[in-house]
């Protein structure tokens, strides 16, 4: 059966709960990637042309190109991968006469992302200093960078240095920030600390517990998550029901379904969690059915699957993208591919759209089968319908999939695909590339991709280093090892003498 396809841009998170997206601002997002033929153009301008050593007016000014802010910003986003290319671009706009001037807090804000996901933390500070009202969704886009990081402690310092910088009263809101962020990167245990020190001036609430929660729940401390359901109930907070699906999802999430014994005990617990929200008088919804529909899909279970599915429909819950996801997915894996391209079909007569995630488990199945026709197939119509459908996933999935089949001229089309129309390759999967090209022993390919990399402002891995450099040295090819090594030491300088205004630092992975 041909799989049809219905495309959402909206991605979908690995996991059936995504706490994150209900506890966040929505003001903590930032602007979507959309369709910009101009942005493309600009795009693939400055990653064909860019040159450190020239200014990246000129290089405009030889295209006749004017910024505007919508423009700016979808480029930036173009070039999120690129924070070398990404800053020249910023402080080119940030060059323009003020009466041009296409620099918003918005623009700040990606830069900003963009730097600190590469842990030029110092640099996002001047560009925040440097803000004429820096706003806390600016604060709440580094915050997060630091947390990720590992850098809590900053973060924290950040969120307090915050009321210095922005007009609006810190509240309740900026707190959950700050709580859920730390929570999701699996710091629970400074979360409680900050909120313990912290409650008096910010009341705790329904929605501050649950995070906490949600917190203990990720690093599998269930134990902890209970303990701070109870203080609920001492403060006279009642949980709703995302907090109890937090609470599913935890028991769930990490539990291990082997043995039968082990599968049968987590869907014990989880009903009887079901038992508890009905006692309380709070009705399971869509997301508590999709996180049990996850553990039969996890524990290989199709049938209890497809009949839980069925269930839900019949209490009419309309299921979601990420409950057929999940179903999907447990088909695809148990080998039932037509099944779930009924499923699938089905989905989209529900006015369910699948998104990157759902058609991945079709890619991964396809990759266990070595089909690579039915793959290539899916892919290309894909390609044709929506590129922005595809996600960075599926280009590894792909990648990785036709360089073990040996197939180079698929992947050849596959990243130039990467390169021009999707969202562009990064660190991972230029390390990928790499390394498949050394284990093929083309070493003139993988030295090809090695300069790229370093070109666009990556730091190979150490791993990577290595391996292409034992392959060189084997093949007796030193003198080329010897170029790529002047190219690093050139590029490392350049990069310095570019930037000589901020405080760089080399990212370490």
């Amino acid at each position: 059966m041909a799989i049809r396809l219905f495309h959402s841009r909206a991605l979908i998170p690995s996991t059936p709960f995504c706490i994150h997206r209900l506890f966040c601002s929505s003001s903590s997002s930032l602007p979507s990637l959309e369709p910009s033929n101009d942005a493309e153009l600009l795009s693939q301008i400055l990653l064909r042309h860019y040159n450190p050593f020239h200014a990246m007016e000129s290089s405009l000014q030889l295209h006749g190109i004017s910024l505007t802010t919508p423009l700016l910003q979808q480029t930036l986003l173009r070039l999120r991968h690129h924070s070398k290319i990404a800053l020249s671009l910023f402080h080119y706009a940030l060059s323009l006469p003020s009466s041009q001037s296409t620099v918003t807090s918005t623009s700040y804000d990606i830069i900003i992302d963009i730097l600190s996901k590469v842990h030029q933390f110092d640099v996002s500070w001047q560009l925040i200093i440097q803000m004429d009202e820096p706003t806390s969704h600016t604060f709440f886009v580094l915050i997060r960078r630091l947390i990720a990081a590992g850098l809590t402690r900053q973060a924290i310092r950040a969120f307090d240095d915050m009321e210095s910088f922005i007009t609006e009263n810190v509240d309740e809101t900026h707190f959950c920030f700050l709580l859920d962020t730390l929570c999701k990167y699996g710091y629970p245990k400074v979360a409680v600390e900050i909120f313990n020190k912290r409650k008096y001036r910010f009341s705790p609430n329904v929605r501050m517990y649950t995070i906490l929660i949600y917190g203990w729940c990720k690093i599998g401390r269930i134990d902890m998550a209970e303990r701070f359901l109870r203080e609920m109930d001492e403060r006279g907070i009642e949980p709703n029901v995302v907090t109890y699906n937090v609470l599913l999802n935890g028991i769930c999430r990490r539990a291990k379904l082997q043995p039968e014994s082990r599968f049968e005990r987590t869907i014990t617990l989880a009903e009887n969690v079901f038992d508890e929200m009905r006692h309380r008088g709070i009705e399971p919804d869509v997301t508590s059915f999709s996180i049990l529909l996850h553990v039969y899909s996890r524990a290989h279970k199709p049938q209890l699957t497809l009949d839980k599915l069925k269930l839900m429909e019949e209490k009419g819950i309309c299921p979601t993208v990420t409950t057929y996801t999940s179903v999907v997915k447990c088909l695809c894996s148990c080998g039932r591919v037509e099944d779930a391209e009924e499923l699938l079909v089905e989905m989209i007569r529900n006015g369910v759209s699948p998104n990157a995630v759902t058609y991945n488990c079709f890619f991964k199945e396809y990759r266990g089968r070595k089909d690579a026709e039915s793959a290539l197939k899916l892919y290309r119509r894909m390609r044709e319908d929506d590129p922005f459908a595809l996600s960075m996933q599926t280009y590894k999935i792909l990648l990785g999939m036709f360089m073990k089949l040996n197939r180079m001229e698929i992947v050849n089309e596959i990243w130039n695909d990467l390169c021009t129309s999707g969202p562009g390759p990064d660190l991972d999967s230029y390390t990928m590339l790499i390394r498949g090209l050394c284990e093929k022993q083309k070493w003139k390919e993988a030295c090809k991709y090695f300069v790229e990399m370093i070109e666009r402002g990556f730091l190979p891995q150490k791993v990577t280093f290595e391996t292409l450099y034992k392959g060189l040295i084997q093949s007796d090819m030193l003198r080329t090892w010897r170029r790529l090594k002047k190219k690093l030491d050139e590029e490392s300088i350049a990069f310095g003498s570019e930037f000589q205004n901020y405080h760089l630092k080399p990212y370490r992975r």
